[in-house]
């Protein structure tokens, strides 16, 4: 009898050691996928990676989940699928277009790993808000100690400064939903988090990340009944108090670059030099929309695009030094120019139907819990960020900013649909 169960047991232990494992392997991921982005180079990429190995790894529980909420989550893989055929088939069908164009529409579809494995080991929300709190906390001490100790100008750590505002910031706004999942005195923990990220994002002097506040706001405004405690709504009132309070204090370098916005913008409509931050974006859309009239429904190359403004040039429409700018400074834009009306079509899908997911979720259960309404909020907050980026500044340039975007969607998808269920 006692032989019979030993051997029983050593034929379930492995099983369960391996369970185990993963999930604790999925919980560091959550954790360090934030984390890690600030801080490091490799970090956005080494999660992407172990996500795929971890999916790979327990596909025999993630796939079969994976499945049975396929019909919620039909219209985003729909929108990253479109994007990553669309990009392939204007690599096969335009010999200008280069197979390196196709390589960030595919990873970012291949992150639906992500989702698998969360689904697969039921990783703990904990894990996702204490890594964005760590994450926004070293964010802003690195911002901060070069701007302010170092006096660099536009800080950046180890990217482009307004890369590294916005996503700082983003960060900082989902912590403000992770407010709802804390209890007690440990809401100053997700409140740090905020705070941290307006640290962040007003020690970059980036600009494009007040209009994120202004979105968040009205998410608030329409969401706020689900902040039923006097800590979360606080939270929020924070943040309008800092912005209010950062725009007089002279350091943060607040006031000064609203008064130079103004200025360029004044500037640019009154006949004066473009050459400013602002009068480039001007100057560089009004070429981008120039270029998208000659062809709306064809993609472009670089070296197309290239030649056709420096005819804009020499014509003396556009100053040359749109030709020195590596892209139109606005995500649309980007899109339309470079890939027609059906390239921004694919773009605006991976933010639409995504936010569409959340706000599903959100007007599906009124009475919903934190655990539920605290991921699905942080969700919307990331489209949200992600979207009002995108209007001054290509948030999807770079592989960092775009993996980001994904994986965390992703990850927060799989909360949700876990905390639907009463997982955790």
């Amino acid at each position: 009898m006692n032989k019979n169960i030993a051997r029983q047991a050593d034929d379930v232990n492995p099983v369960a050691a391996v369970s185990t494992v993963a999930a604790v392997t999925v919980n560091c991921l959550v954790f360090l996928l934030p984390f890690l982005t600030l801080i490091t180079n490799a970090g956005v990429g080494l999660c992407s990676f172990g996500f795929l190995l971890a999916a790979i790894w327990c596909h025999r529980q993630g796939l079969p989940e994976f499945r049975r909420h396929l019909n919620d989550i039909r219209g985003v893989l729909t929108a990253f699928a479109a994007a990553c055929l669309f990009a392939g088939l204007t690599v096969l069908l335009h010999d200008d277009i280069y197979l390196r164009s196709w390589e960030k529409p595919s990873r970012m579809l291949l992150a639906v790993t992500a989702l698998i494995a969360v689904l697969a080991c039921r990783p703990s929300r904990m894990a996702l808000w204490w890594g964005l709190i760590g994450g926004t906390v070293g964010g802003a001490c690195v911002a901060g100690y070069q701007r302010w100790v170092l006096h660099i100008d536009r800080p950046g750590g180890l990217m482009n400064a307004i890369t590294f505002g916005d996503i700082v910031l983003c960060m900082g706004l989902m912590c403000l939903a992770g407010v709802l999942d804390f209890r007690g005195r440990q809401r100053v923990w997700p409140a740090v988090g905020v705070v941290a990220g307006l640290i962040g994002m007003l020690a970059t002097g980036t600009r494009g990340g007040w209009i994120a506040i202004g979105f968040a706001a009205l998410l608030f405004l329409k969401y706020g009944h689900y902040l039923r405690g006097r800590f979360a709504k606080g939270a929020v009132a924070l943040v309008a108090v800092l912005m209010v309070g950062g725009y007089f204090v002279p350091q943060t370098g607040m006031s000064e670059r609203v008064d130079q916005g103004v200025s360029d913008v004044r500037t640019y409509f009154t006949g004066g030099s473009a050459f400013t931050n602002v009068g480039v974006r001007l100057e560089l859309w009004k070429g981008a929309v120039l270029l998208a009239a000659h062809h709306p429904w064809a993609p472009s190359s670089q070296e197309q695009v290239k030649a056709e403004l420096g005819e804009l040039v020499a014509a003396g429409t556009l100053q040359p030094f749109v030709l020195d700018v590596e892209h139109f400074h606005n995500d649309a834009l980007q899109a339309l120019v470079f890939g027609g009306v059906l390239g921004l079509a694919c773009w605006f899908g991976t933010l639409l139907l995504p936010f569409l997911f959340f706000l599903r979720l959100l007007n599906a259960h009124e009475s919903a819990p934190p655990a539920l309404v605290a991921p699905a909020l942080a969700g919307l907050l990331l489209v949200l960020s992600y979207f009002s980026f995108g209007l001054t500044e290509v948030i999807f340039w770079s592989v960092r900013g775009a993996m980001f975007y994904v994986l965390m969607l992703f990850v927060v998808m799989g909360l949700c649909l876990n905390a639907r269920e009463g997982a955790r």
